[in-house]
């Protein structure tokens, strides 16, 4: 065998142990064959070069003056992910705003519409979504959050003749239009009445009002009725006990419980900050429902009753008839008369403990525990004999406690009684739960209760957060027209420089209580 071919013979041999190497050598073979004798280190110079192609994306989203007349200044929106949120700080309208926006698709669409920055209009009132789409086909989309004002509906008010409202007796004309927002329809400008209202709550310079609708609306997302209540919660900084009230309220074994919205509020195209608009406490069926023969009540103050109003005394409180009307000597008033007389009597005799004979004979206990429970815990200054305590008898029922109201001064929102402070009993000492705690089956009743509403302690902190949060721009722009914020305002125990300290003061005092009656209640 010639030498050349031997070796030939002995390299594949080495090869075929080799299979890698064998394949390396193949390969490099067949890329010369192909090139045509060409040198293998010149072929990546003729590939064909690699197209880059960028991510569907939006860098940047503005609203500008310059696109956007009624915008007072320019707006750039924050990312976050695949979200741009704003806010456009003054009360103007957002359902027509031309946008800026930076991205790096081959087009951008909104609902299918093709859009050209600084050329195309939307209505920001809702959430919007860009989608980007590049030229390979890759998508994403973005949305675009952009608060309007405060992000509250928009309440306006307006008086016949600019007139201001300056009685609590009498009503003046005027018309109610609803900027409802995202969370709200849209009211439209209807003709209504507007009086203040209030006691103490109307010396504020913030004043309370009572508007009455021609005819019974939806208002805010509340069943229809008339009358609604705008609560100005000047002496809470927070403007939350009310609300957190009511949301005990709702967890509550009571009949019913006020619903409430909170809204920016406008007089005669002025900004008058912000309030809680609430349902009345009166009869209705969209709110307490009394039968043909009910009856609303309330434990009130001769100083505080009005001239029309018609009242009843027993040992120990004075009772004003809220609901029905019913007039001097008649039969209605001697039959609630009797019925709130044989409950009293029958708490404060010997034998108030059975069954059969004694308090429990004439009134709904759980009723009882549930508003004491709550009145307790937020530690109500009124709640222990002042005013704003509601009852209510139904036909052949018994006497039930509630509704809940007025409870700015709760939470130790006050500097002129103990309530303040959130250790120590208050409405305990009511005289009719002072005898009611003096019946052990009572306080077994009241201890059980108390166990669910500190399970739920978490449920109301997680209540004050949210509602502080949907404050957010809101406490803002209410303290820019009263300026409250750091300086005292009858009847304030304390007061901060800030919002969140104020919420967090809130809070503290709420956790502070809870633990503290937990510890007595479990006494007793």
């Amino acid at each position: 065998m010639p030498h050349h071919k031997q070796s030939i013979s002995k390299t594949l041999t080495k090869l075929a142990c080799q299979p890698y190497l064998l394949f390396y050598l193949l390969s490099i073979t067949i890329l010369t064959g192909c090139g045509g004798g060409s040198d293998v280190s010149a072929a990546p110079d003729k590939l064909p070069p690699i197209q880059q192609v960028q991510s569907p994306d939006i860098t940047q989203f503005y609203f500008t003056v310059a696109n956007n007349s009624n915008l007072s200044r320019d707006i750039r929106l924050q990312v976050d992910g695949d979200t741009f949120t704003g806010r456009v700080p003054t009360n103007v309208a957002v359902d027509t705003l031309v946008a800026t926006f930076t991205h790096s698709g081959s087009e951008v669409t909104v609902n299918s519409t093709l859009q050209t920055s600084d050329v195309t209009a939307n209505d920001f009132t809702q959430i919007q979504m860009y989608t980007v789409r590049t030229s390979d086909g890759q998508i994403k989309s973005f949305s675009v959050d952009l608060t309007k004002f405060t992000g509250l509906p928009i309440v306006r008010l307006t008086i016949e003749g600019g007139a201001s409202i300056t009685s609590k007796e009498n009503y003046i004309n005027g018309d109610v239009w609803i900027d409802g927002g995202r969370n709200y329809v849209e009211f439209v400008t209807v003709p209504m009445e507007i009086r203040g209202r209030g006691n103490s709550t109307w010396d504020h310079p913030k004043k309370p009002y009572q508007m009455k609708l021609e005819e019974k609306s939806e208002f805010l997302g509340m069943p229809r009725d008339k009358k609604w209540l705008f609560l100005a919660e000047y002496s809470d900084k927070t403007m939350l006990r009310n609300t957190i009230a009511f949301e005990m309220g709702y967890m509550s074994s009571l009949s019913w419980t006020p619903q409430s919205v909170f809204s920016e509020v406008y007089l005669n195209n002025n900004y008058i900050g912000t309030y809680n608009i609430a349902q009345k406490v009166e009869e209705s069926d969209n709110r307490l429902p009394l039968g043909d023969n009910g009856f609303l009540l309330e434990i009130d103050q001769f100083e505080r009753l009005d001239s029309d109003d018609v009242y009843f005394t027993t040992d120990r409180f004075l009772i004003n008839v809220k609901e029905p009307s019913i007039d001097w000597g008649s039969s209605e008033l001697n039959d609630i008369t009797t019925i709130i007389r044989n409950f009293e009597q029958a708490l404060f005799a010997p034998q108030f403990k059975r069954q059969d004979i004694g308090y429990r004979s004439h009134i709904d206990v759980d009723s009882f525990i549930d508003w004491f429970l709550i009145s307790e815990i937020t530690k109500n200054v009124d709640s222990k004999f002042f005013s704003s305590i509601y009852l209510h008898v139904l036909p052949g029922e018994k006497i039930k406690m509630g509704p809940l109201w007025d409870f700015d001064l709760s939470f130790g929102n006050v500097d002129y009684a103990d309530s303040r402070y959130p250790e120590g009993y208050w409405v305990k000492e009511h005289e009719w739960y002072d005898r009611l705690f003096q019946d052990p089956a009572f306080v077994s009743q009241v201890q059980a209760r108390f166990a669910f509403f500190k399970e739920n302690q978490s449920v109301i902190l997680d209540k004050i957060d949210a509602y502080a949060q949907q404050l957010k721009w809101a406490q803002q722009e209410n303290d820019d027209r009263w300026q409250t914020l750091g300086i005292y305002v009858w009847p304030n125990p304390v007061f901060y420089a800030t919002y969140d300290e104020e919420v967090e003061h809130m809070k503290n005092w709420f956790t502070t209580r809870m633990n503290w009656l937990d510890d007595a209640l479990n006494s007793l």
